[in-house]
């Protein structure tokens, strides 16, 4: 399995993950196989651990992430979690013959829109687009199959990443299967670049 770390060129030709706090308006997107990771390892992880040394440098930081829910051992669904420590659904296990008038499915999840919007929009739209941001880091975890179905995170996803002085860490997962349109479009930017970095034992719940 592959990982994928991208970021804007910053005149140097380091491998690997640069560190985020010395980037400038720096876009950077780990990738791993779509949902979700093992414990202790993965692309959640590495947001995680990074939001530490963010915090503990005292770098401004800001957004979310997501984390699976388990119950007896099972994993039921996955929730997000912003930085400010609120938390809410995002997903949970689907009965299949659910008949839900809207609903919206990943594999056997079913994804409560308004709990991931009703928490996840508010925080992308506190990115002051007009502001000295530059040291001040968004984290966005993740962008794939589940948030997409909000087409006003698609759109407060585009407005961030077109801050000026804006640092993002986000995730995206590589491709497979039918290509995500704005994950393709992060991917195709031509002021990110794309690191790749080994990635194993990962479970995939769908």
């Amino acid at each position: 399995m592959t990982q994928h770390c991208l970021q804007r060129p910053t005149g140097n030709s380091s491998r690997g993950c640069p560190s985020v706090p010395g980037s400038r308006s720096t876009p950077a997107f780990p990738s791993a196989p779509p949902r979700r990771e093992s414990a202790g390892i993965g692309k959640t992880t590495l947001i995680q651990k990074a939001t530490e040394a963010l915090k503990s440098s005292g770098v401004p930081i800001d957004g979310f992430y997501t984390e699976e829910v388990r119950e007896g051992g099972r994993r039921i669904g996955f929730d997000v979690v912003t930085l400010s420590g609120r938390r809410g659904t995002l997903s949970r296990l689907g009965s299949d013959s659910s008949t839900a008038r809207r609903e919206y499915r990943v594999g056997q999840y079913i994804v409560d829109l308004v709990s991931f919007e009703h928490l996840v929009l508010p925080v992308l739209r506190n990115v002051d687009l007009g502001s000295d941001t530059g040291k001040k880091v968004y984290v966005i975890d993740e962008i794939g199959k589940m948030e997409l179905f909000s087409r006003s995170f698609i759109q407060a996803v585009r407005q961030t990443l077109t801050g000026s002085g804006t640092t993002i860490l986000g995730t995206i997962p590589i491709p497979k299967g039918k290509p995500l349109g704005l994950v393709e479009e992060i991917r195709s930017r031509r002021d990110v670049m794309v690191f790749n970095r080994l990635l194993t034992q990962v479970s995939h719940p769908y």
